[in-house]
């Protein structure tokens, strides 16, 4: 095919042509009068105006106005935080005999930011310490939110050197675990400070969301002095600082803050003067109480049967809380301050300065044929053949019934109900122990509030012998006897030897009211109902109670005849002095009878103890080495006891 050519000369005329043509003509036209889209143009300016804007602002953020901030999360990245576990303070007796220690142990944590198979790694965790994989799980679980990822969870504790030093050598193919050093609580003497101590263990769900100082796996006091001495115990804990590389594993550690120790704690109560009550009560359910009048500090505080506390700080199987919930003779209640008992006889110390003081003269006499009648009811005393003619002083020696019956009902419930508050009794003493009951004064309001019903006579007669609706703590009885020695004064009962005297209120009575009532106690331990406490070398006062627990009817029967639980409560009220030493010592034994009979023999055991030629000759050096300039400054003041031959 042929190329046609180009004829230069006809080109003009071509153009010409073309001009002249209306079609083309338009096109040049529309062509000539186009304009660009002005507000595209605009639109894309502002975009890319923005995105600089955003760009730019971001950039300032990222690294003028966070930079700091994200400088220091990068360096965090290369730093982690370790506690440091506080010792806690141990707690020592009065002579510094230790109480509550500490012992190392060892415990498996585990850091989540190294862990490669967390499946696997808690498996291995469960074959090394024996524990179900399914507890572990479930404690991982409980954990993982209270704890950073890069920061040790605690999955185990308590692991004995052998089996450490096994996990530790095959703790190489497992990173992300790593070995701590723990401490556990160790109780010594187990179970006859058990109530007085209490126990630790590991801190809950409740106790870790109230406290933020608190990690998992901490101990913390749950009973007794643990629990409310917990601020002073615990201590602060230090701080490491963990230089990690890339992968995870520790480079270099160095300590920020030192942790420090918990405060140690002095008790009043003599450890050896614990054991001898201790060994006094022998296998009867109940307490025994010693307290310095003076001071308010208890020497002793027992409560049978108790529980070893070593098991709640090892963590308590089931089968052995089990047997302490289920045991019929209460092993976890605190008898001394969580058991409300009726009094018994030993309510008529308070009855006779409650008469006293409103008015009722001790010389006025009444008779005691065995029983007094009111309406159709027969009101009896425990003596059935009767005392005869009685006045206050007599009654009190021989404990007759009868008289406290007629008298009460002369000043009535209101003006005893009013006196007994004012004595302490319906309220806490204040002793640093949880739980502590308050016991029950019964009013007019008390019983048509509780039981629907008006107060009667026959009920004021209960009242008056420490029997219907009245309830104490034996520490509460302790203090009330304490105020009649010391002059009157309602002490806060005191189990760290460090604290100072507390007065609580005054026993609302005249001095010779107080006076006669101590040398009546004296009486009845000479030649009344407590004289089982008799003793030659020492000025001694009692008094005993037997506290009916079921209504029996008209025939007495033995203690033996009775099954356990409707025994009578037996209680003796006692204080002696020796050499310018003088103590309370209050005996209650659940169930046991009478109170002379088993309280009362209990009793003078532990006199045995105090009183003894030995341990009174090793006080009286205590007490020489401690005054140095053997002034009379440290001395307790003269109690209102008075020697026998003021009488």
């Amino acid at each position: 095919m042929k190329k046609r050519k180009l004829n230069l000369e006809t080109l003009p005329d071509l153009q010409a042509a073309q001009e002249n043509d209306p079609k083309i003509r338009i096109n040049k036209e529309n062509t000539e009068a186009y304009q660009p889209p002005r507000n595209g143009i605009i639109l894309l300016e502002v975009l890319i105006t923005l995105f600089f804007i955003v760009f730019v602002s971001r950039f300032w953020i990222l690294q003028v106005h966070q930079g700091a901030d994200f400088a220091r999360q990068a360096q965090n990245n290369h730093w982690r935080e370790e506690r440091i576990s506080a010792p806690r303070g141990r707690i020592f007796d009065q002579h510094g005999r230790v109480l509550a220690d500490n012992r190392t142990t060892y415990g498996l944590s585990l850091v989540r930011d190294d862990i490669r198979d967390l499946t696997a790694t808690l498996a291995q965790v469960s074959v090394w310490t024996g524990v179900p994989l399914e507890q572990v799980e479930e404690r991982y679980r409980q954990s993982r939110f209270k704890v950073k990822s890069f920061e040790p969870l605690l999955l185990a504790t308590d692991l004995d050197f052998d089996l450490m030093a096994r996990i530790e050598s095959e703790l190489y193919a497992w990173p992300g675990l790593e070995i701590v050093v723990l401490t556990k609580r160790s109780y010594p003497e187990k179970d006859i400070l058990a109530h007085i101590l209490g126990y630790v263990a590991e801190a809950n769900e409740r106790e870790l969301d109230k406290d933020a100082d608190l990690a998992m796996g901490d101990l913390v006091g749950k009973a007794g002095l643990e629990l409310t001495q917990e601020k002073k115990l615990r201590g602060k804990k230090g701080l490491y600082d963990i230089e990690v590389d890339a992968s995870g594993h520790m480079v270099d550690r160095f300590l920020r803050e030192e942790p420090q120790s918990g405060v140690d704690l002095r008790l009043a109560i003599d450890c050896e003067m614990q054991q001898a009550c201790w060994d006094a009560l022998g296998s009867q359910a109940g307490s025994i109480v010693v307290m310095e009048p003076e001071t308010g500090k208890l020497r002793a505080v027992v409560t049978a049967p108790a529980y070893d506390n070593n098991l709640f700080a090892e963590g308590i199987s089931h089968r052995d809380w089990n047997a302490l919930r289920n045991s019929p003779r209460f092993p976890l209640q605190n008898r001394v301050i969580q058991s409300v008992y009726p009094p018994g006889s030993v309510w008529k110390l308070l009855m006779a300065a409650c008469l006293m003081e409103n008015g009722i003269s001790p010389s006025e006499t009444v008779f005691c044929g065995g029983q007094t009648k009111l309406g159709n009811q027969i009101f009896r005393c425990w003596k059935h053949s009767g005392h005869g003619r009685q006045n206050l002083e007599q009654a009190l020696v021989n404990s007759c019934d009868v008289y406290f019956y007629l008298m009460a009902e002369r000043i009535g419930i209101d003006k005893i109900e009013e006196y007994a508050h004012a004595c302490g009794f319906g309220q806490r003493t204040g002793i640093d122990l949880p739980h502590e009951k308050s016991g029950l004064v019964p009013s007019r309001e008390w019983k048509k509030r509780r039981h629907k019903r008006v107060w009667t006579r026959g009920d004021t007669y209960n009242v008056s012998i420490g029997q219907g609706f009245t309830l104490i703590t034996p520490v509460q009885i302790a203090v009330y006897v304490s105020g009649l020695l010391n002059g009157g004064e309602i002490l806060k009962p005191l189990l760290l030897d460090t604290d100072e005297k507390d007065v609580r209120m005054r026993i609302p009575a005249r001095p010779q009211t107080i006076s006669f009532i101590v040398n009546a106690m004296r009486k009845t331990a000479s030649s009344g109902t407590a004289r089982v406490v008799r003793r030659t070398d020492a000025d001694m006062g009692g008094k005993t109670g037997t506290a009916q627990v079921v209504k029996l009817g008209k025939t007495r029967r033995k203690s033996s005849e009775l099954a356990w639980k409707e025994r009578d409560h037996a209680w003796i009220a006692t204080w002696g002095r020796k050499n310018d030493k003088t103590y309370v010592v209050i005996v209650m034994v659940e169930h046991g009878g009478g109170g002379s009979s088993v309280a009362g023999p209990i009793a003078a055991k532990v006199y045995d103890y105090l009183f003894s030629e030995e341990r009174m000759g090793t006080e009286a050096g205590q007490r020489a080495g401690a005054s140095g300039t053997g002034t009379d400054a440290n001395r307790p003041r003269e109690p209102a006891v008075q020697a026998r031959k003021s009488r």
